[in-house]
C-alpha cells in the first residue's frame, strides 16, 4: 500500500481511482464496509482505490481544544485500512485553510484536478466543503459536472432489542459510529466497542517508570504514558492482551487497572498493565493493550493483603476471559 502525506505526493502521471473520504477514527465495521465497497468497486474497474483522510483531526483546527478522543493513531489506522486491501493510504493535512474551501473548490481542487476520481464512495450522511455546506446530493451533482459517479452507502449497524422492544415486537437500530465507539470504552463497556470495532479496542503506548508499587505487591506492572488524545477506558480493571508492535504475534495476557490509585490515595490517573506468566522489564518499550473485557470497577481497599487477595482474583478472571483458563 502507498502511503501519501498531502497531495504533493501523488506520483507522476496519476490516472483515475476510486477514492473514499473520511476521518475513519477507529475504523470501525461501519468505515471498514464502506472501504471495502470502494475496493471492490476499484477492483472491478481496474483502477486503484484510495483512502482520504485527515490529519490532525478536523475539530481540534476549527474548535482548539475540542479534539474528540482518539480511537486509532494515524499509524494504526494505516494499518488497518492496508488490511482491507486498500492501494493508497492518502493522509491530508487540515488546516484553516483548507476547511475554507468551498464544497465545490474542495471537489474541483482535490477530488478532480489532483486525485482524478472516477468515483466516489462515502457515507449518506457526509458532508464537505466550507461548513459542511456539500452533501451528497451535492456531490452527486458536482460528479455529473466533473465526470465522476458518486455513491453514497448506508452505514453499517447492527439491530437491537431491548425489554420494552421485545413487549411490543418492535427493534432500535444502532448505527456504528466513531462517537458511538468513544462513547462505549469511556463506560467502560470495551465489549461494546469491540463488537463495533470488530476487534478490541486498543490503546497504544510507551511504557514509563511507576511509583513501584506494584512490584512491591508481588505484581509489577507495565506503566503506560499514552498518547494526548488516546481514548482511554473508564476507571476500572480490565482483561487485555498486551502486544509489542515491534515483534508482531507476540501476545501476551495482562490484568489491566486504569485509575488513580484509590487504596494509595493516588490522584494521577494512570494506566498499569500486569502482565501475566512473563518477568521482563518493558521499560521505554513501545506496546498496545487490546482491550477484551472488564472485570470490576476500581475500589478502595483497607489494606495492601486486602489489594493483592483482590489482585489474585483479577488474574483467575483474567484468565477466564481471555480464554486461558
Amino acid at each position: 500500500m502507498q502511503r501519501w502525506r498531502g497531495l504533493a505526493d501523488l506520483p507522476s502521471g496519476w490516472g483515475r481511482c476510486v477514492v473514499t473520504i473520511g476521518v475513519f477514527d477507529g475504523v470501525h465495521r461501519g468505515h471498514q464496509a464502506l472501504i471495502r465497497r470502494t475496493v471492490e468497486t476499484a477492483r472491478s474497474r481496474g483502477l486503484p482505490s484510495v483512502v482520504l483522510t485527515f490529519d490532525p483531526h478536523p475539530s481540534e483546527v476549527l474548535r482548539p481544544g475540542s479534539h474528540p478522543a482518539q480511537l486509532t493513531t494515524l499509524r494504526r489506522k494505516a494499518e488497518l485500512v492496508e488490511e482491507l486491501g486498500v492501494d493508497v493510504f492518502a493522509v491530508l493535512p487540515f488546516t484553516l485553510e483548507l476547511s475554507r474551501l468551498s464544497a465545490h473548490e474542495f471537489v474541483h481542487e482535490v477530488l478532480v484536478d489532483r486525485l482524478h476520481a472516477a468515483v466516489v464512495v462515502v457515507g449518506q450522511n457526509f458532508t464537505f466543503g466550507h461548513k459542511a455546506a456539500g452533501d451528497i446530493e451535492l456531490l452527486r451533482t458536482l460528479g455529473t459536472r466533473f465526470g465522476f459517479v458518486a455513491h453514497g452507502a448506508r452505514l453499517q449497524g447492527r439491530t437491537l432489542a431491548d425489554d420494552a422492544a421485545q413487549e411490543d415486537d418492535t427493534s432500535a437500530e444502532i448505527t456504528f459510529s466513531s462517537t458511538y465507539v468513544r462513547s462505549c470504552i469511556d463506560a467502560g463497556d470495551v465489549a461494546a466497542a469491540a463488537d463495533a470495532l470488530g476487534r478490541p479496542h486498543r490503546l497504544e503506548g510507551i511504557v514509563v517508570r511507576g511509583e513501584g508499587r506494584g512490584h512491591d505487591l508481588g505484581y509489577p506492572t507495565a506503566n503506560l504514558s499514552t498518547p494526548r488524545f488516546a481514548a482511554i477506558p473508564a476507571d476500572g480493571v480490565y482483561a487485555c492482551w498486551f502486544t509489542r508492535p515491534a515483534k508482531p504475534g507476540d501476545r501476551l495476557p495482562a490484568a489491566v487497572s486504569v485509575g488513580t490509585n484509590p487504596t494509595f490515595s493516588g490522584r494521577e490517573r494512570t494506566v498499569e498493565a500486569f502482565v501475566l506468566d512473563v518477568d521482563e522489564d518493558f521499560y521505554g518499550q513501545h506496546v498496545a493493550l487490546d482491550f477484551v473485557g472488564k472485570l470490576r470497577d476500581q475500589v478502595r481497599f483497607d489494606s495492601s493483603d486486602a489489594l493483592v487477595a483482590q489482585i489474585d482474583d483479577d488474574v483467575v478472571r483474567t484468565r477466564a476471559v481471555l480464554g486461558l483458563a
